[in-house]
Formats: structure tokens, C-alpha cells, sequence
């Protein structure tokens, strides 16, 4: 006999399952701090790289005024402030995604949460059945 109210918890389960849940599946399969340290260490790597890539993009850009102010400058004073704007970046970055992927991950494990309750509905109304 069809069971009306387990045909729509299966149908939604099974959507669930082939969209947004396996992202979250990846994502609960993780401790919190253990995801979210990856995530961090990713993006610090990454926003290292994109400054790097930057900064020799623009001293590429300015190169003859560069070396025509390369023995008037204070280069202590120049590479201070390259390595200000370094770490600012590359820790901006890093806070930044420390709080998304804190959010990522409490959405992901509420949205599993309900899915695992949702098992258990259907695996009740299977045990009513027989």
C-alpha cells in the first residue's frame, strides 16, 4: 500500500540528496575546527599568492619610476609598507573567511540535522507498516 506522507518525505530527501546535500555531507564529515582551519589555510595560501601576483603586476607597471626613485627612497621604510599591506591583506582575508566558513558549516550541519530526523521519520513510518 502507498503511503502518501512517505512518498513526499522520500521525494524531498531524495532532492536533497542530489542538490545542496552532497555539499553537506563533505562539509559534516568534518570536525568544525578541522574544517574550518583548512578553509583558513587555503584562503591565507591563496591571498599570499594574489598579493604576490599583484604587487609584481604593479611594480612591473611602475618599473622606471621605480628604479628612477631607487636611490632617493628609504627601502626599510618601502618594504615596511609592502609588508604591512601583506599582512593586512593576507589577515583581512583570513578573518573574512574564518567567519563564512564558521556560518557555511552551522548552516550545513543544521541542514543535515533535519535530514538525519527526516531518516528517521521514514525509517518510523516503514516500522508502522509492517
Amino acid at each position: 500500500m502507498l503511503n502518501e506522507e512517505r512518498i513526499i518525505l522520500m521525494t524531498r530527501m531524495a532532492a536533497y540528496e542530489e542538490g545542496e546535500g552532497k555539499k553537506n555531507v563533505k562539509i559534516g564529515n568534518y570536525f568544525r575546527s578541522d574544517y574550518i582551519a583548512v578553509q583558513v589555510l587555503k584562503a591565507v595560501i591563496c591571498a599570499a599568492l594574489a598579493f604576490v601576483i599583484v604587487f609584481g603586476i604593479y611594480m612591473l607597471c611602475n618599473y622606471e619610476t621605480f628604479l628612477r626613485e631607487l636611490y632617493t627612497m628609504d627601502l626599510f621604510v618601502f618594504a615596511r609598507d609592502v609588508l604591512t599591506y601583506f599582512c593586512g591583506t593576507v589577515v583581512g582575508y583570513g578573518v573574512l573567511i574564518y567567519v563564512v566558513c564558521t556560518w557555511k558549516y552551522a548552516r550545513a550541519k543544521k541542514s543535515l540535522k533535519c535530514y538525519y530526523h527526516n531518516l528517521k521519520k521514514l525509517n518510523s513510518l516503514y516500522n508502522e507498516m509492517q
